[in-house]
C-alpha cells in the first residue's frame, strides 16, 4: 500500500499542502481508503476517517519538564504579582519594609513601597512584559542553531537566578527586571517545545479492553501534554499567592526571597533528569536555510506591478523551485541543502506565523488582570482580595482537567473535531465578554465610591485610611474567571500550535515568534499609557471588548480554510525523508537523548 499524500480538491492558489483523511478529522480530499497515512504505523485512510482518536500516556521526562515549568512560573509570578503595589502604593503608615503594621485595618491594608502611582506602576509592569517576550528570540536562536534546548535552558536558568538575587540582595529593581527577563525569556522559548518533543510516538491502532478499536494520536497526545503544561504554569501562579501575604505581613524582602528559593529547583530538576530527556540536535544554518527557501521561491516573482506580483505569488507550484525533487541529477543549485519535507515545514511555519499575528489583541485583554483589574478591586471592600487576584490561575487549574478528561473526549466520541483555530476563536469571544463585564463593573464602582472622583482606589477617609466603595470585591471575580477560560482556548493552544506547525530543528525560534506577540501587545499597551489611568478604565475595557470580538470574527473567517488542513499540516515531515546536506537523515528523524546533540553522534533508531 502506498503512502498517502493527496491534494485537496479545492486547494488555494500557491498552497502546497497535501491532505489526508476526511472532514471528520478536520480535513478533506479524495484518497485511497487502503493507503497508509504518512508517518503512521500502518494506519489506513479508512481507519483514520472512522476510528476514534485518543491520547497516549504522558511519559516521565515530560513530567520532569512540567516540574521545571512549575518552579519557574512560581518564581516569576511570585515576583511580578507584587510589583504593581510595590511601585504604585506608598509605604503604609508606620512601615519601613512595605508591610502593613498590625491593627484594625491590617486585613484591608495594602503593602506598598515606592508610591509612584498607577501610571508608573503600569509602565514598569508593561516594560517587564515587553522585555520578557522579546528575549525569547535570543534563547530560540541559540538553542536551534548552537546549544540545543536542554543546554540553553540550563545556561539561562543561571542568568535568571542571578536576576532574582540582585532583587533580593540589592533591591535594584530595574536591573533585576532586565536580567530576569533575559534569563526567563530564553527559558520560555525552549521549555515549551522541550516538553512536547519528549513524546515520540506515532499514529497507531490499538484495541481497548472494551473491544473498541481506536487510534493513538500524536496530535491529541500533544494537546493533552500542553493542557497539563499550562496547568503547571498556573499551579505556579496560584502558588505565588504567598508573595502577597508575605509582602503584607513581612515586607517585600521576604516576598522576593521565596520565589528566588523556588527557582533553584529549575537547574536541579534539569540536571537530575538529564539522562531521560529527548533532545533535538541544533543546526547552525537552520535559520539561514529557512530564509533561502523563502528567497528562492519569491525570487523573480516580484514586480513593480502589484497585480502581477500578487498573481505570481499565488500561482500553483510557488514552492517547487526550492524542492530538490524539482531538479534532475546534477542540476540542483548548490545552495539547496535541505529536502522536500523541509520546504513543506517552512510553508507550514509561515501559516502558523499568520495565525499568531492575531494574538496581540487577545493579550491586550489578558494584560488587564495583571494590574488594572487589581486597581479596580482596590477601590472596593477588600474582603479576601489576595485570593481574588489569584482566582485566574485557580480557575484554569480547575477547568483544564475537566476539558482534558471529560469535554474533549466527549467531543471526539461524537465526531466533533475542536481544532486549534476553533479554540482560539472561542478564546477571543470569551476575552471580549470579560472586558465587557469589567467595563460595566468599573462604571458601577465609580458611582458607588464615597469620593465620587472616578479614582476609587485612592479614596481615603479623614484619618487617611482606605475608604472603599461599599461593594464586595468578589464581584470582580467575573473578569478573572472569564479571562482564565479564554486563556485555555487561546494562550494554551498557541503553545500547541507553535510546536506542531514548526520544523523539528526550529521549534524554539517559532515558539519565540509566538511569544513575541505578547511583546507587541505590551508595546501597544505602552502606547495607551495616557488612557491607562483609573478614571478612564470604563472606556478602556469597553474598547478592548469590541476589538476582541472583531478580531475573533475576522480571525475565524480568514483561517477557516486552514482549519480544514489541520491533519495534513501535522504529518508534514513525519514520514521518510532525505535529510539535510552533510548529515544523515536520521539526525533529523531519530530519537536523540541528552549527550547526543552533536550531529550524527549515537543517533537512536527512528521511532
Amino acid at each position: 500500500m502506498a503512502t498517502a499524500a493527496y491534494e485537496t480538491e479545492k486547494k488555494p492558489k500557491g498552497d502546497d499542502v497535501s491532505v489526508v483523511g476526511s472532514e471528520k478529522h478536520g480535513h478533506e480530499g479524495s484518497f485511497d481508503d487502503d493507503s497508509i497515512v504518512e508517518g503512521s504505523e500502518g494506519v489506513t485512510q479508512r481507519e483514520f476517517a472512522t476510528l476514534r482518536l485518543v491520547p497516549d500516556k504522558i511519559n516521565f521526562s515530560s513530567w520532569l519538564v512540567i516540574i521545571v515549568e512549575f518552579a519557574e512560573r512560581w518564581s516569576y509570578y511570585g515576583t511580578i504579582n507584587v510589583l504593581n503595589n510595590y511601585v504604585r502604593a506608598s509605604l503604609p503608615q508606620g512601615s519601613r519594609d512595605g508591610s502593613v503594621p498590625p491593627g484594625p485595618n491590617h486585613g484591608n491594608g495594602i503593602a506598598g513601597a515606592l508610591g509612584k502611582g498607577q501610571q508608573k506602576s503600569f509602565t514598569v509592569r508593561t516594560f517587564n512584559s515587553f522585555w520578557f517576550y522579546v528575549t525569547p528570540w535570543l534563547g530560540g536562536i541559540i538553542a536551534d542553531c548552537y546549544l540545543g534546548r536542554y543546554n540553553t535552558i540550563m545556561l539561562f536558568s543561571i542568568v535568571c537566578l542571578a536576576g532574582h538575587i540582585i532583587l533580593v540582595a540589592y533591591g535594584l529593581l530595574f536591573l533585576a527586571v532586565v536580567v530576569m527577563g533575559i534569563g526567563g525569556g530564553a527559558i520560555k522559548a525552549n521549555v515549551s517545545p522541550m516538553i512536547a518533543e519528549q513524546y515520540t510516538g506515532k499514529l497507531r491502532k490499538v484495541t481497548l479492553a472494551s473491544g473498541e478499536d481506536v487510534l493513538i494520536s500524536p496530535a491529541v497526545t500533544i494537546q493533552r501534554i500542553y493542557n497539563w503544561f499550562y496547568a503547571a504554569i498556573n499551579w505556579g501562579s496560584a502558588g505565588a499567592i504567598s508573595a502577597s501575604f508575605l509582602a503584607r505581613d513581612h515586607g517585600y524582602w521576604a516576598a522576593f526571597l521565596v520565589p528566588t528559593c523556588l527557582f533553584v529547583l529549575v537547574p536541579i530538576v534539569l540536571a537530575a533528569g538529564r539522562k531521560n530527556y529527548i533532545v533535538t540536535p541544533p543546526r547552525g544554518s537552520i535559520l539561514l536555510e529557512t530564509l533561502r527557501v523563502i528567497a528562492m521561491c519569491v525570487g523573480d516573482k516580484l514586480s513593480w506591478n502589484p497585480r502581477k506580483t500578487i498573481k505570481q505569488l499565488r500561482a500553483p507550484g510557488f514552492w517547487d523551485v526550492a524542492k530538490p525533487s524539482s531538479y534532475r541529477g546534477g542540476e540542483m543549485p548548490s545552495r539547496i541543502t535541505w529536502d522536500d519535507q523541509f520546504v513543506g515545514e517552512v510553508v507550514r511555519t509561515l501559516k502558523a506565523c499568520q495565525v499568531f499575528s492575531a494574538l496581540p489583541f487577545f493579550y491586550l485583554c489578558y494584560s488587564q488582570i495583571d494590574g488594572n483589574l487589581g486597581t479596580v478591586a482596590a477601590g472596593m471592600r477588600l474582603d479576601l482580595l489576595i485570593f481574588l487576584r489569584n482566582l485566574n490561575p485557580i480557575v484554569i487549574i480547575i477547568i483544564i482537567p475537566i476539558m482534558d478528561l471529560l469535554v474533549y473526549p466527549a467531543l471526539r466520541r461524537n465526531g466533533i473535531n475542536f481544532t486549534p483555530i476553533k479554540r482560539i476563536t472561542l478564546g477571543f469571544f470569551i476575552a471580549g465578554l470579560a472586558m465587557l463585564y469589567a467595563a460595566i463593573l468599573q462604571k458601577f464602582v465609580y458611582e458607588q465610591s464615597p469620593c465620587h472622583d472616578n479614582l476609587p482606589s485612592e479614596c481615603v477617609d479623614a484619618n487617611g485610611d482606605p475608604n472603599p466603595a461599599p461593594i464586595n470585591v468578589w464581584i470582580v471575580a467575573g473578569p478573572y474567571i472569564l479571562v482564565g477560560m479564554a486563556e485555555i482556548f487561546t494562550s494554551l493552544v498557541a503553545n500547541e500550535y507553535a510546536f506542531t506547525k514548526s520544523p523539528k530543528r526550529m521549534k524554539s525560534t517559532v515558539m519565540a515568534f509566538s511569544l513575541f506577540m505578547q511583546a507587541i501587545s505590551a508595546a501597544l499597551n505602552l502606547a495607551l499609557t495616557a488612557v491607562n489611568v483609573e478614571d478612564r478604565f470604563t472606556w478602556l475595557f469597553g474598547s478592548f471588548a469590541v476589538v476582541a470580538w472583531i478580531v475573533g470574527l475576522v480571525f475565524f473567517l480568514y483561517f477557516r480554510d486552514l482549519d480544514k488542513q489541520e491533519a495534513a499540516l501535522n504529518v508534514i515531515g513525519t514520514g521518510s525523508r532525505e535529510g539535510f546536506a552533510n548529515e544523515t537523515a536520521d539526525v533529523t528523524t531519530a530519537v536523540h537523548h541528552h549527550g547526543e546533540e552533536k550531529l550524527g553522534k549515537a543517533a537512536g533508531p527512528i521511532v
